[in-house]
């Protein structure tokens, strides 16, 4: 399958990048609009705070053809910073617009006791409607973030995860999905769900 990654100057691309590949993906960068004019999937990498990823993909005009990307429901997959800017905003940037699929905003996590941010393998807890995402059993994947989603509705959560409560740390619905979690740092289990997400998502 090909894939098209926006190159945004953020993130941790080349680790992404082989983790796609590994997951059987062709992969192609896009560092502008332009890059999108002939592009069928789109990854959306980033690790960093919300607000620079918003200036990085300004800067590079690719801000406004992402909102309408998604929001057009075309396939499209978000990893970590990518995943938290589906939201309309984050308490990380104050008056800053995310691409607004999803409604609501982006919060720090909160809790007596809690260590911030949560470094490490974590379980998730999987929808019974995004049962097969992980059907090889993979439950344990890698997470680095001080901030996460504070709703999700009920039809797009894959996952969740507990850190000072339950939060959604997948989304799935028809050609869109979005992990705040690190597949490309989740060993086999990062692969594999790769595998599976991109095998839903993927044009016909």
């Amino acid at each position: 399958m090909n894939v098209v990654m926006i190159d945004y100057g953020r993130g941790n691309l080349r680790s992404v990048e082989r983790a796609l590949e590994k997951a059987g993906a062709t992969v192609t960068r896009a560092e502008g609009e332009e890059g999108l004019k002939n592009a069928k999937l789109l990854v959306l990498p980033g690790v960093g705070a919300f607000g620079d990823a918003v200036e990085g993909l300004k800067s590079r005009k690719l801000l406004e053809p992402l909102r309408e990307w998604v929001k057009a429901g075309r396939p499209f997959l978000g990893i970590c910073l990518g995943f938290q800017l589906l939201w309309e905003e984050s308490e990380e940037a104050p008056g800053v617009k995310g691409l607004a699929l999803m409604p609501g905003r982006v919060e720090k996590f909160r809790g007596q006791g809690l260590k911030i941010p949560l470094i490490g393998w974590s379980e998730v807890r999987v929808a019974n409607r995004a049962q097969d995402l992980f059907e090889g059993g993979d439950r344990y994947f890698y997470h680095v973030h001080s901030y996460r989603p504070s709703t999700v509705p009920p039809d797009w959560v894959a996952c969740e995860t507990e850190y000072g409560g339950w939060f959604p740390s997948g989304i799935w619905k028809g050609r869109v999905a979005g992990f705040q979690f690190h597949p490309e740092k989740s060993q086999e289990s990062g692969i594999s769900l790769l595998r599976r997400v991109l095998g839903k998502i993927s044009p016909a």
